[in-house]
């Protein structure tokens, strides 16, 4: 089927470029359609038969590492469990706590020549906005920042040395996706410095984006339609599956295969690798598509797999494209 209508906030009669530059017209409706995009979080998009080829197109597959954030220190926690900040702390299942500090951390990710892992803070408070900067300082350029970005402060995230800034509330509030935010941010940031995380659960047989730290269920549903949507604003997409990250249960590899089908630009999976054989599952379920990380699983963070011999196998995936 051709290309349909795609509703949009972008001017009308421009085009839309989306799954391996497939250009859409959008109609003079757009910006009415967009209003209510809104409240009904949907995108209509049929891409044609040959953006869907150019979308199988095999690539390396990277691993990328991270660094969480909490209260100051680096943790590897289940993401499902921290709640609001006022919450008792009874309730929050930590997997490790290091004693190493997040520069440390920062060092030896650039030391082995990893790019584009994310920082994450996992809460607003001073020492964990201080330990996040301490990181971007030691390997500037390197490391992509998340956790409580917005508008006024995404900008100074860049300048501290991000790669990248991640954002997930600012744009998906009180359960519906903000165009206006999200395109007022990428106008900030602009498209290639900018990542969405998609992070989301089950919900009803469909993956829900959720906010407010995992707790909040949005109207959003990871689809094609949504994927190709939100590429026109992001530089990559990041998505944990919350239903298994932290837990080291297996990956969830239904979701994998949903990213690697679909996502129109580089998408990191996170959520439940607990081998090796877990990365080459992800591999073969993103087709090639799916870059991932790997938290509490590692040696690194308190785990049983070796962090050396992740990178190894990281290195073996690029040179494999090399040749």
């Amino acid at each position: 089927m051709d290309a349909g209508v795609l509703r949009s906030s972008a001017p009308a009669g421009q085009a839309f470029h989306c799954a391996a530059s497939s250009s859409f017209v959008l109609p003079d409706a757009s910006s009415r359609v967009a209003r209510r995009l809104g409240k009904r979080t949907s995108v209509l998009v049929s891409p044609t038969r040959r953006s869907r080829s150019l979308l199988t197109a095999r690539c390396a597959i990277s691993f990328r590492p991270c660094i969480d954030i909490h209260k100051g220190k680096v943790k590897q926690i289940v993401g499902s469990t921290l709640n609001d900040l006022t919450a008792s702390s009874d309730t929050l299942i930590t997997n490790f706590e290091s004693d190493k500090s997040p520069a440390e951390f920062a060092n030896l990710y650039k030391h082995d020549g990893l790019t584009g892992g994310h920082v994450i803070m996992l809460g607003a408070d001073p020492l964990s906005k201080s330990a996040a900067l301490e990181a971007l300082h030691a390997y500037p350029g390197g490391l992509q920042i998340g956790g409580g970005i917005n508008l006024d402060n995404a900008l100074s995230y860049l300048e501290e040395g991000a790669s990248h800034v991640i954002v997930t509330s600012f744009v998906f509030n009180d359960g519906k996706m903000d165009i206006e935010r999200l395109r007022n941010l990428a106008n900030v940031t602009g498209k290639s410095r900018l990542v969405l995380d998609l992070s989301c659960r089950k919900k009803n047989g469909r993956y829900a984006i959720v906010t407010d730290r995992w707790q909040k269920f949005t109207n959003v549903f990871l689809d094609e339609e949504t994927l190709c949507f939100l590429s026109t604003y992001a530089d990559e997409f990041l998505v944990h599956g919350v239903d298994v990250e932290g837990k080291r249960l297996g990956i969830d590899e239904e979701l994998v295969t949903l990213l690697g089908r679909f996502s129109p630009i580089p998408v990191t999976y996170a959520g439940g690798v607990t081998t090796m054989v877990d990365l080459e599952r992800i591999k073969e379920a993103g087709v090639g598509r799916v870059d991932l990380t790997v938290g509490s699983a590692l040696d690194i963070f308190g785990g049983d797999l070796r962090y050396k011999d992740v990178v190894e196998w990281h290195e073996k995936q690029q040179a494999m494209v090399d040749q």
